[in-house]
């Protein structure tokens, strides 16, 4: 047993104690408790490490090291241990993401060795509803992308990704990455979208991370010819509404505190505010 307080990547054997610190926020650790619940803890399955921190013998905190470096449950003293390590082994991710409060706190511990950042989005306000809204029709043309639509919906997500995130997913690989996890969402019956009489892409998301306890909506896109027209809300109660019968009892989603619009249509779906994640772009 660990009696001090260490960090250590954890292992397969790991698998119900890490579930366990997962399970203590559903909502904000959908997205690892995803990978996890499917993957397990072996890193090549998972797509990185996960490094924990033990207390007095306990698993105390989480951080997923792999293209994101995520802080889960993490305390003040599991940060400086799970920054450590990260110094130790350099940066490999494309972003650091995760609680407001101790994601800024892993930040100002790696940045003098990290930065700079290419952007740190401080705010991102995390919202969840578990119902549908009374007085919003969910869009009757939303509807699940088909298999066979890879060719139809790719470009709008490229065009998302790149507006949201501010560089092209088909860097670097390709896309081949990229297109794979648009080809798993859609194979999976997780992406949604509207599209016009010529067959373009009007409005589209998807419902990325999902677990039995709670889903996470992600991708909301207008195609900017169609904004303003009051598209987005109808748009997300359609998907919200597959959300709740066929995924999860709550939806969630996270979004720019400068994005104003989107805040806007997200809370008249009826979703409410109840945390902030926090991005850091290399």
């Amino acid at each position: 047993m660990l009696t001090q307080t260490t960090t250590r990547v954890l292992e397969p054997s790991d698998l119900d104690a890490a579930l366990a610190v997962l399970d203590r926020e559903p909502v904000a650790n959908a997205f690892v408790t995803a990978r996890v619940q499917v993957a397990g803890l072996d890193p090549w399955r998972l797509g990185g490490e996960m490094w924990g921190w033990y207390e007095d013998g306990m698993l105390a905190s989480l951080c997923y090291a792999g293209a994101n470096l995520v802080p889960i449950c993490a305390t003040p003293r599991a940060i400086r241990g799970f920054a450590d390590r990260a110094r130790r082994a350099g940066r490999r991710c494309s972003s650091i993401v995760g609680p407001a409060e101790s994601t800024a706190q892993l930040w100002r511990l790696l940045e003098p060795s990290w930065g700079p950042a290419r952007e740190v989005r401080a705010q991102q306000p995390l919202m969840v509803t578990d119902r549908l809204p009374d007085d919003i029709v969910p869009d009757p043309y939303v509807r699940r992308v088909r298999k066979d639509e890879m060719e139809t919906i790719m470009p709008a997500c490229v065009a998302m990704f790149t507006e949201e995130v501010g560089v092209s997913p088909l860097a670097g690989d390709g896309g081949l990455l990229y297109q794979a996890r648009v080809a798993e969402l859609v194979g999976s019956g997780r992406s949604f979208a509207r599209l016009d009489r010529d067959g373009k892409v009007v409005f589209k998301a998807e419902i990325g991370a999902a677990t039995s306890q709670a889903c996470q909506i992600q991708g909301v896109w207008v195609a900017p010819e169609y904004r303003g027209r009051g598209i987005a809300a109808p748009g997300v109660a359609a998907v919200l509404r597959y959300a709740l019968a066929d995924i999860a009892p709550v939806a969630s989603l996270y979004v720019n505190d400068f994005n104003t619009a989107a805040r806007a249509a997200y809370r008249r779906v009826g979703f409410r505010e109840v945390g902030a994640f926090m991005s850091v772009l290399f």
